[in-house]
């Protein structure tokens, strides 16, 4: 699956949701449903700058896909990260590197957050796609 056709499958999963309490709900229980990082990865090097609460993502390639798992202490941060990690996981550096990330306006995600989990949304999405210029850099 590509990174648009799984961006517009989170957009009609959100679209299904009257209110935001609803939305919130399900970003909880997409937290959960996170692939948990390795412990071992839970170290300094591995946070998210810029974000209120503790948030860990590690990515590892398998083959020529980027694969993340993340963690974090907060529930609602925790959803968020979940959801970009379905997104951008398993994909390619290059796909990672080139794609927009207008799905997050699309579902509304960025104006119901407050300004600094907003500004941890936009410290995420620049942390995987440094993995991803990282990675694409050994594939070269």
């Amino acid at each position: 699956m590509t990174i648009q056709e799984k961006q517009q499958e989170v957009v009609d999963e959100f679209s299904m949701f009257d209110d935001w309490m609803q939305r919130y709900e399900y970003m909880i229980e997409l937290g959960k449903s996170l692939p948990l990082i390795d412990d071992k990865y839970k170290i300094d090097e591995n946070l998210i700058k810029g974000c209120q609460s503790k948030v860990w993502v590690h990515a590892e390639l398998e083959g020529d896909q980027l694969v993340f798992t993340a963690d974090s202490d907060a529930i609602i941060t925790k959803g968020i990260v979940a959801i970009l990690i379905r997104v951008f996981s398993n994909q390619h550096p290059s796909q990672i590197i080139e794609a927009d990330t207008k799905f997050i306006d699309d579902i509304g995600l960025k104006e119901h957050l407050s300004p600094t989990r907003a500004n941890g949304l936009v410290s995420m999405i620049k942390q995987l796609k440094m993995y991803a210029v990282a990675y694409q850099t050994q594939l070269n």
